[in-house]
């Protein structure tokens, strides 16, 4: 017996292996804060997202002009989130991280100014809107790229579950207390909480070391988008997490079909669009804490197709359900998957991506995050005018299966990853 095998699992203490891992917040002071303000400015910035659309809906009485909020954030995000991150392959990430967050403080404190002085304008939202959503294009890169040179590489897929929770604690606490904040005191309470909020993001940049991109003894010079493009074009493993992702959240994303689905299916009104809207988050909630069994896999390309097919099987399943709990029973298995495959996909991408190359590797996540699925409503929103909301969620759902399974065969060598080697 080796002494990797000895000091294995076994010696593990139960808690640490059912319980979200918090090695990575005890062993670095630095993740410790910037994980802690990044938590906190999340939770923020969810709150501004509804008190935008409360206060666009509150000037225009149009549900068209709050869609049209979530469109001036995601051309920007697919935009800038290729550029930011080739900018964060190239400058101070640190220095970048901080930049952008400071700009994103400036556009709440706007905001907040705004409403305080009773300007209330539809334009300034939108405009507001897609500067901020610039400025989280540019951090998010930076700041992901960051995380492999505070931590050791066995501490990624636990940091990575640490994330998930940030990320669905933040979608699922954001718009509730943001709500209570609006309705007792205004539009403008919610934005200076946000421009509070911020501060725990900026403190932890400014604490950090200089965070410049490693390149090696090679020459360092400007970073090319499609550099990376070209990159990730001769690495397979990597783009099968992208590919992987785009399965569910293309071919298997319900969302869209909850109004329907809620008065169809369960004789419901907003209230159980509100419950089935929530149920992956709660999922994924689960999910990212108790994840601490997911720092003793190895086989990450194995575990990201069984996750993804996991998640295709419980959409399927949701859409042969006629019960409201069975059917958030489903939706709850589906966003705890989806935070299997999440913590898998970010570790590869972060372990088998050179350090020059992570930034551009990152905006490309970004781009599949924020386009798979709104990809996905609009397939599910036509396959369900063209058929039913039924046969488009049980389809969707087989489709993402059959998808991952011929992906999985198509490349063997994924299911093969090990994560104590990593090959791109």
């Amino acid at each position: 017996m080796t002494p990797s095998e000895k000091d294995g699992p076994a010696e593990i203490p139960l808690r640490a292996r059912i319980f979200a891992d918090l090695t990575p917040l005890r062993a670095s002071p630095d993740y410790r804060r910037l994980w802690c303000g990044n938590t906190v400015s999340w939770m923020g910035q969810q709150m501004t997202a509804l008190a935008v659309s409360l206060q666009v809906y509150a000037i225009t009485r149009s549900t068209f002009s709050v869609g049209l909020v979530g469109l001036c954030s995601l051309i920007p995000l697919v935009v800038f989130g290729l550029y930011g991150g080739a900018i964060a392959d190239t400058v101070d990430r640190r220095k970048l991280g901080l930049y952008s967050a400071s700009g994103a403080t400036t556009m709440s404190v706007v905001l907040a100014a705004a409403a305080l002085a009773g300007y209330h304008r539809v334009w300034l939202l939108y405009t507001v809107v897609a500067l901020q959503a610039i400025c989280f294009a540019m951090n998010s890169p930076a700041r992901s790229s960051m995380i492999p040179r505070l931590l050791p590489r066995e501490q990624l897929p636990a940091a990575n579950a640490l994330q998930s929770l940030t990320t669905n604690l933040g979608l699922m606490g954001g718009p509730m207390l943001g709500g209570v904040i609006v309705g007792l005191w205004g539009y403008q309470a919610a934005y200076v909480v946000d421009v509070v909020a911020f501060g725990g993001s900026l403190y932890a940049m400014w604490r950090l070391p200089a965070m410049r991109p490693d390149h090696g003894d090679g020459p360092q010079r400007r970073a090319s988008v499609l550099d990376g493009l070209r990159f990730l074009a001769t690495r397979p493993n990597l783009r099968m997490t992208f590919f992987s992702d785009m399965a569910a959240m293309v071919l298997a994303q319900p969302r869209a079909l909850f109004p329907a689905i809620a008065v169809l299916w369960f004789a419901g009104d907003a209230r159980t669009v509100g419950l089935l809207v929530a149920a992956p988050a709660v999922g994924a909630v689960l999910g990212g804490l108790f994840s601490g069994w997911l720092g003793g896999i190895r086989r990450h390309g194995l575990a990201i197709l069984i996750a993804v097919a996991a998640w295709g099987a419980a959409i399927a399943a949701f859409g042969l359900s006629r019960h409201l709990w069975l059917g958030l029973f489903f939706l709850a298995v589906a966003g705890c998957a989806d935070t299997v495959s999440m913590v898998f996909r970010s570790t590869m991408l972060q372990a088998a991506t050179p350090d020059r190359m992570r930034g551009r590797l990152q905006g490309v996540f970004i781009v599949v995050v924020a386009g798979g699925p709104r990809l996905g409503d609009f397939l599910a929103g036509s396959a369900a005018d063209l058929t039913s909301p039924a046969t488009a969620v049980v389809g969707g759902g087989l489709a993402c299966i059959l998808v991952v399974a011929g992906l999985g065969l198509g490349r063997r060598a994924f299911a093969r990853y090990n994560a104590r080697d990593p090959q791109p």
